[in-house]
């Protein structure tokens, strides 16, 4: 494991990196992303994600040879009747539980890495990098570790004063104890320069978290939700809460919802609400108790989902989204509790956030409705929540039991009293889809100048009619 003091970046180096970019990533990637390119703005989302041909059967066959998949849709039967209890009669929908923890590397990270794996062995190259924080590069570590190849996993882990996050200290320690490189930096612009100097200095696959190939694995996890749900209930689930952070664990859920044949069911995402912290912000690095799942990633990621490591992320919630929440996290930290001694699962907190959205959730839906948290990650030393707290009050964070509703991200942590207190904040989409064309057209074009082929692109990105979208533009 190495840990990096820094590296000094000179101006000519960063940019003679820069400009090297898209020859990098199409050598260690295989997608030459510029041929999807159209127009202006546009690009070719469909024939994009159809660049690797790996149909669902074909995707399951890998991911089943390598003990990824299958896991157990699991329901909560003493958290269902506490629902049951506190909600108006008829109400408080049934909740099942994907238990995504049973994977190899214990997330469904592993779906998103293990046709990377496949294809970097397929072709023969040595070893694997990815840049990553979380639970992926563990994921990466793991399947690499399958099928012998070696895997450099990069990680922003301390602020300034060298303090690491003790959930991001946790996944460092998993991902050396599959066999990676750990490279960790601070905070800050080098992780993408270290990136790409990485890729071209050792020729490795890039296991990016935002290629097609990482979207396509999460299709699996959407088609087995619907698929098990028909099986068991004789009907898809009603409601599939996914966690959201960079876009791509909405985006292959509900693409695998919608192949399985699940187009009606509502997919709802979830973030915890961590307004006024900047994820890149040394000051707020370590003032925050979670390392993704966030509004840090969640709405920049959904206005522009392309400030990612390719340049065209495969990663476009708003394509999918029909509705998205926030909760606190104080409730969270309230949920993994109830999770574990209500139902005997300790689990770790990304997949928590969804189940405590869905709580609030199954609140306003029937009885005769069925909630599905579409995952749940291993826990660990780092991500538990006496961690998280011990490392919130080190860093001046107020810790306190009350009424969740006064939580101020950075400064406070409120646990509830009891589940009656949790509840979910509603994020406008359509204004987040308004500041996504605004995005791509500001600065760049002329408003009137758009094609046909333009507006339909945003049309699709947004899930706006063709119609809205020219109201909205001129």
């Amino acid at each position: 494991m190495k840990r990096l003091e820094g590296i000094p970046i000179t101006t000519n180096l960063y940019q003679a990196i820069i400009q090297e970019k898209n020859e990098i990533i199409k050598s260690s990637l295989g997608i030459d992303f510029l041929k999807y390119k159209f127009d202006q703005i546009g690009f070719n989302y469909d024939q994009m994600m159809n660049h690797y041909s790996y149909s669902i059967d074909k995707i399951r066959d890998i991911q089943n040879s390598n003990k990824v998949g299958n896991t157990p849709l699991v329901e909560m039967k003493n958290i269902n009747k506490l629902i049951s209890k506190i909600s108006k009669k008829g109400y408080g929908a049934k909740i099942f539980i994907k238990d995504e923890a049973c994977n190899p590397s214990g997330s469904f990270k592993d779906r998103r890495a293990s046709l990377s794996i496949h294809q970097a062995k397929e072709k023969g190259y040595e070893g694997v990098v990815c840049a990553t924080s979380g639970n992926f590069g563990a994921a990466v570590a793991s399947q690499a570790a399958m099928h012998g190849l070696k895997a450099i996993i990069i990680q922003e882990v301390f602020d300034s004063n060298k303090v690491g996050q003790p959930e991001i200290l946790e996944k460092s320690r998993a991902c050396a104890s599959y066999g990676a490189e750990v490279i960790q930096l601070t905070v800050g612009p080098e992780l993408f320069f270290t990136f790409l100097s990485t890729l071209k200095e050792t020729g490795y696959f890039n296991a990016s978290l935002y290629s097609p190939l990482s979207i396509v694995g999460v299709e699996t996890l959407g088609y087995e939700i619907a698929e098990e749900c028909q099986t068991r209930f004789n009907q898809f689930p009603d409601a599939v809460i996914v966690t959201n952070a960079g876009g791509g664990n909405v985006t292959g859920t509900a693409r695998g919802l919608i192949k399985a044949g699940a187009s009606n069911t509502q997919v709802i995402g979830a973030s915890v609400d961590l307004k006024g912290l900047h994820m890149a912000s040394d000051q707020d690095f370590n003032r925050k108790s979670f390392t993704t799942g966030h509004t840090g990633f969640g709405i920049p990621f959904s206005i522009n989902p392309d400030r990612v490591d390719v340049p065209f992320s495969a990663a476009r919630p708003l394509r999918y989204l029909d509705r998205y929440v926030l909760i606190s996290q104080g409730e969270v930290f309230y949920t993994t509790e109830m999770l574990a001694q209500l139902e005997g699962m300790e689990r770790g907190p990304a997949g928590n956030t969804s189940l405590t959205a869905a709580i609030s959730l199954a609140k306003e839906m029937r009885s005769d409705q069925i909630i599905v948290v579409q995952e749940t990650e291993y826990t660990g030393a780092g991500k538990h929540p006496t961690a998280q707290l011990t490392f919130a009050k080190e860093n001046g964070v107020k810790i306190m039991r009350g009424n969740p509703e006064n939580n101020i991200p950075g400064e406070n942590i409120i646990i509830p009293e009891n589940i009656s207190q949790l509840s979910i904040k509603d994020v406008d989409l359509d204004y987040l889809r308004g500041s996504f064309i605004n995005f791509k057209v500001n600065n760049k074009m002329d408003k009137v100048e758009l094609t046909d082929s333009e507006i339909k692109f945003l049309s699709d990105e947004t899930k706006w009619s063709i119609d809205r979208v020219k109201t909205f533009l001129f």
